[in-house]
């Protein structure tokens, strides 16, 4: 089978490798479609672990079936989840499940950008959804990048009658606009450098977009009655932006950190001001089984339009030119792999 073996965002190689076999508990997938992730691009992040087969968002036909699998059988379409938690240690009985050391350890084999994916046991048992019979393999996809931000928007406890600002109009960035107007936002604000990201961000439901290379806090205030944002989602690991959210947020708001700056970054943060507005700093990392239910139910009722966020769909052999695509951040939002399109 082939697979695309990443080194770095210039260098991902084809290779012919052996389709797994599979133990009595673990399935096949055929993998139908994979989306490239803004993270399978950040080298900081994915250059200690290459070279390596990535892809996290995968969805498919099962092709074979152990048999002791019960649950699932051949034919049935799923997405499935590369990581999983225990459900039993500490993190996860205090719902932190993104904390479980399980869940960090816990990976199907080889990755999503290959045409078959071995799943094992603690991932059939626990990380494996059916897709809704309306639902195409290329939604599914965005099962996990839109868990991801349900668990976010979850613990940032973004609510109606709120201001939101989103700094990133990338595909994180567009998802958290849609489901912010999902859960009833007052007003969404967009920023971001790139005039065709902010087209795309009114496009999917911004109330206001700002061009981040002005005066973001002072234009925020203008369109906000003279405050601050309630809440505000960090949608990209650029340092101006962190640092630039520290001062678009309100008395008692909070700041949700959904992307970061590389390691060697260190935000001074305003502790004497935040600590006088009780200022809240939160992160979010992946999504627990919760929020990707949530996701999968809310893709499969169509309540938010991700059919229309895919610019590209391209094959495996295709994959140098969808990293070179997001990595670049032109006009691309998301970047679907087809590993089985001839």
């Amino acid at each position: 089978m082939l697979v695309a073996v990443y080194h770095n965002n210039k260098d991902i190689r084809i290779e012919d490798i052996p389709k797994p076999d599979i133990g009595p508990d673990e399935i096949l997938l055929k993998v139908m479609a994979s989306g490239i992730c803004g993270t399978d691009v950040v080298e900081w992040y994915r250059l200690p672990k290459a070279p390596r087969v990535f892809g996290h968002e995968a969805t498919g036909i099962i092709d074979e079936a152990g048999e002791k699998v019960t649950k699932y059988k051949v034919g049935d379409r799923v997405f499935v989840s590369h990581h999983v938690p225990c459900n039993q240690c500490r993190y996860c009985l205090k719902d932190s499940h993104t904390a479980c050391e399980t869940l960090h350890t816990t990976n199907y084999y080889p990755g999503g950008f290959s045409q078959y994916i071995r799943v094992p046991k603690i991932n059939v048992e626990t990380g494996v959804y059916k897709l809704a019979p309306n639902m195409s393999y290329e939604e599914g996809t965005f099962i996990e990048p839109l868990g991801c931000a349900v668990r976010g928007q979850r613990l940032a406890n973004i609510n109606k009658d709120e201001t939101i600002l989103i700094i990133g109009s990338g595909m994180a960035g567009i998802l958290h606009i849609q489901l912010a107007k999902l859960k009833g936002a007052q007003k969404i604000v967009a920023a971001d450098i790139n005039p065709h990201r902010l087209e795309l961000a009114k496009k999917f439901g911004a109330d206001h977009v700002i061009d981040a290379n002005g005066d973001l806090p002072q234009e925020l205030k203008e369109l906000n009655d003279g405050r601050a944002a309630d809440k505000v989602i960090v949608c990209t690991g650029a340092v101006k932006a962190a640092l630039t959210a520290l001062e678009c947020v309100d008395r008692g708001g909070t700041i949700l950190f959904f992307a970061v700056p590389d390691p060697t970054t260190k935000i001074p943060i305003p502790i004497t001001q935040f600590w006088r507005n009780e200022t809240t700093i939160r992160t979010s990392y992946g999504a627990a089984p919760r929020d990707l239910e949530e996701s999968l139910q809310i893709l499969a009722q169509k309540q938010i339009n991700v059919e229309d966020m895919i610019t590209h769909r391209l094959s495996l052999r295709e994959i140098a030119e969808g990293f070179r695509l997001v990595a670049e951040a032109g006009k691309s939002l998301k970047v679907i792999i087809e590993p089985n399109r001839i």
